[in-house]
């Protein structure tokens, strides 16, 4: 019995874990992977999330992380670029996940790690996680921080999704320290270079066939969305067999509790998904996740938390959904109109950070 269990041990998870522990509560994370690998996450850090890292003790130079300044936007022959209004990092999510999960643990919460949670119900008063193993945990309140990965009983009622994919590359010519937005047939791309060399290639597809397997395929069809892209990945070297992938992402959703439920502390995807163009889902996960601790040890429900975390994410969300709707239907006129107007393109990409961080 404990007085917290946390079922994820991702941003959002061991951001929860760590500040409820740093709050004197009993915690047990539970992490599926044994150790922290890559995720399909394109990897860009914002200012929020540089200052929420910050306050957990862990400044973004200490890790490794390699500065942004600038982004660029780039469809069929159009493209323009801009100077980022903030100053934002490129930090693998093996890295970045691997720090909060120690810092978890040096905070004095109980890390289980390489262990997979089956199915999480109500106990009492409280509730209970059963282990793939046959192990059963149990804890006066429930963190659902499991990201993309819908839990037995608890799964996100999100219609239909994207496909995501993400494929390191060696490039044969270096990168500038920016973050491109590539649009292409059926999906855009963010591609920005990596802490420790190299580039990371991020894409969200309506629909994927061979570019889920075939990292040739998946540089074919970005490179075929603009002049830029296929200057760039020109000569690019996969640095895997084959993309890492995940279905059905629901760019957009946001979780809504049923009347009279009693809910567990939702947060990161399993609270809302913001389109990935935006770069701010570390930011969200990493705000949730301090929140929900708050929220927990001053006995404040789930459903209060969920309202009050809302409002905190509409901003961004409604102005990433709204560049994601202009990426999809106009790509060229976005990228005519940040040629026209960089100020406007530094506007929006401000719009997408959560205030007040």
């Amino acid at each position: 019995m404990t007085d917290v269990l946390v079922l994820g041990g991702g941003p959002a998870g061991a951001a929860a874990a760590i500040a409820l522990a740093r709050g004197g509560a009993r915690v047990t994370l539970v992490e599926r992977e044994a150790a922290a690998r890559e995720k399909v996450c394109g990897e860009f850090l914002g200012p929020d999330a540089a200052r929420l890292l910050e306050g957990l003790g862990l400044p973004l130079p200490g890790l490794g992380a390699l500065p942004i300044g600038a982004a660029r936007l780039a469809a069929g022959r159009h493209e323009a670029g801009w100077d980022l209004p903030f100053q934002a990092w490129s930090l693998p999510r093996a890295v970045l996940d691997e720090a909060l999960l120690a810092a978890a643990s040096e905070a004095g919460a109980r890390v289980l790690r390489g262990r997979a949670v089956s199915a999480a119900a109500r106990d009492g008063e409280g509730w209970s996680a059963r282990l793939s193993d046959g192990a059963v945990l149990r804890g006066a309140a429930l963190v659902l921080a499991t990201g993309k990965h819908e839990l037995r009983g608890h799964a996100r009622r999100a219609p239909g999704g994207m496909v995501g994919l993400k494929l390191p590359l060696r490039l044969a010519a270096p990168m500038p320290e920016e973050v491109l937005l590539l649009p292409f047939a059926g999906g855009y791309a963010g591609f920005q270079p990596r802490a420790g060399g190299g580039a990371n290639l991020c894409c969200a597809l309506d629909a994927a066939g061979r570019e889920a397997r075939d990292p040739a395929a998946l540089l074919a069809r970005v490179s075929g969305g603009s002049a830029l892209a296929a200057r760039l990945l020109r000569g690019a070297e996969p640095l895997a067999t084959r993309p890492l992938a995940v279905a059905g992402v629901p760019y957009g959703f946001r979780h809504r509790d049923t009347a009279g439920e009693v809910a567990p502390y939702r947060i990161g995807d399993q609270f809302a998904v913001i389109p990935s163009l935006a770069g701010d889902g570390v930011a969200m996960a990493l705000a949730g996740g301090a929140e929900a601790a708050a929220a927990i040890l001053s006995g404040r429900p789930a459903t209060a938390f969920h309202a009050a975390l809302d409002r905190r994410l509409g901003r961004p969300m409604r102005w990433a959904g709204l560049l994601a709707g202009l990426l999809e239907r106009a790509p060229g006129t976005l990228a005519l109109a940040a040629g026209l107007s960089p100020a406007l393109a530094r506007a929006a990409a401000s719009r997408t950070r959560l205030p007040g961080i």
